[in-house]
């Protein structure tokens, strides 16, 4: 059965995004120089996004998750084998890897990353 390896990123909008960035460095000790943080399990993006982006999909959505796989397409094949719709768009695959989304039973989007190096 193939699952989640860990958070890939935590998306969010913010009205500041510099002066969030600020905030959760100073007081929760959250170094994302470079919007990333390296924890223990792996590489976890940490990004707020403009408040107006379209990334999330609805502009009442606030976060998404991105969860890291070792092996996306082993995924999707397994959630697509479960009904659960699964979309990828060429454009969301970077150097960084390849992605897919899904959403859950509220409408809430979650993304699956591979990272390149997997």
């Amino acid at each position: 059965m193939q699952k989640v390896t860990g958070i890939g990123g935590v998306f969010f909008r913010a009205k500041e995004t510099q002066a969030l960035i600020t905030w959760y460095e100073q007081n929760l000790g959250i170094d994302i120089t470079d919007k990333t943080w390296v924890q223990e399990g792996g590489l976890t993006v940490f990004s707020p996004f403009r408040e107006d982006t379209d990334y999330f999909g609805r502009r009442e959505q606030q976060w998404m998750i991105c969860f890291r796989v070792a092996d996306l397409e082993a995924m999707l094949a397994q959630l697509r084998g479960s009904g659960i719709e699964a979309i990828q768009k060429d454009e969301w695959n970077s150097e960084v890897g390849t992605f897919a989304r899904i959403h859950d039973p509220e409408g809430n989007p979650i993304e699956l990353w591979q990272p390149s190096d997997a």
